[in-house]
């Protein structure tokens, strides 16, 4: 369909879909902010699980396609090209939040938890890379025991919320997570909860015309499928990331930002479960590129630098943001300085 196009139409349709992301996303997070105020879940769980499974399905249809085309480095390093992204957009908000360091504001158990689930899920790949390439109906063991891992951590972190073991201390800063109105509480869910549905189909679509017309651009301009993953696609398909989580902060939903990009992040992770699925030519771990183990050690590290931020809590750091802000962008930066060498 897209390989027809002349160059200018098939960029044309890629950055239309991405705008569409955008401005999808940007609505998104006013009623995620409703829905976890109504049903009385809480931010930190409505950005972990609702809004970040909700606005990565663009990214989720650009891997599943990606994978069925047997493309297994586009599927890859796609998902995990885009939890370094993502968590990058955490560092941005960061900017933007002049009070304090947002890890010292957004103190939340369920976060920390979501964050040292996130770590586990981006170990259980290495090990499958590492292990010999057994599949079970084209699908690796580790594809099944992740999105078992996904589910159970998913349960426990609304246990977390609802009855933590311990509390972060007071301060100032600190933003408690508590409806705005308190007449929310009493009204019904279900009209946002559709709106908010309705908006996710949006995305789903949008992130089929953007992995399609990367197909093609990477065999059109002779790219590297981890490249245009990590560096295009991912980026593209998270920008729901980067407008949900400023807007979160802009609306004093601290939580919920944080919330949105570790569980963003953590539902990333099943985009390698999906596409192992949808890969028809074996185990999709077989078939990772050094270049794909590069993103998805920069995503462990990255997220390793959240989670020391979040423990610590730091009040100021230099020039008023965190140290764990400084070092993620850094590490980023490197990242895609490095990139090209790996491809």
């Amino acid at each position: 369909m897209f390989a027809a196009l002349a160059t200018p139409l098939l960029i044309g349709a890629f950055a239309a879909a991405g705008l569409v992301v955008l401005v999808v996303s940007t609505r998104m997070t006013r009623l995620a902010d409703i829905i976890a105020d109504r049903t009385g879940m809480g931010e930190a769980l409505a950005g972990g699980i609702l809004l970040g499974a909700a606005t990565s399905l663009s990214g989720l249809t650009v891997s599943a396609t990606a994978a069925w085309n047997g493309d297994a480095s586009l599927a890859v390093s796609n998902g995990l090209g885009g939890i370094a992204a993502q968590t990058l957009f955490l560092a941005v908000a960061d900017l933007s939040f002049r009070k304090a360091n947002l890890e010292h504001a957004a103190a939340e158990p369920a976060n920390l938890f979501q964050a040292a689930l996130l770590m586990i899920l981006l170990t259980l790949p290495v090990l499958a890379f590492a292990m010999p390439a057994w599949d079970i109906w084209g699908v690796h063991p580790v594809s099944i025991l992740m999105a078992a891992a996904y589910l159970y951590g998913a349960r426990l972190s609304r246990a977390v919320r609802e009855t933590p073991m311990w509390a972060p201390v007071d301060t100032p800063e600190t933003r408690h997570d508590e409806p705005e109105d308190a007449a929310e509480a009493h009204r019904d869910a279900r009209g946002p909860a559709l709106a908010f549905a309705g908006l996710a189909v949006m995305l789903a679509l949008s992130g089929w015309v953007i992995s399609a017309t990367a197909s093609v651009a990477v065999g059109r301009f002779g790219l590297s499928s981890s490249l245009v993953g990590a560096l295009a696609t991912a980026v593209v398909t998270s920008l729901p990331e980067l407008v949900t989580t400023v807007a979160a902060v802009r609306r004093g939903a601290l939580q919920l930002a944080v919330g949105g990009i570790i569980g963003g992040n953590t539902f990333d992770t099943m985009f390698l479960v999906v596409s192992d699925g949808f890969y028809r030519e074996g185990s999709i771990f077989a078939a990772m590129q050094p270049a794909d183990l590069f993103w998805l050690a920069t995503g462990l590290v990255m997220t390793a630098v959240l989670m020391a931020g979040l423990i610590r809590r730091q009040k100021q750091g230099p020039g008023g943001i965190g140290a764990e802000t400084i070092l993620l962008i850094a590490l980023y930066a490197g990242a895609v300085g490095v990139q090209p060498f790996g491809s």
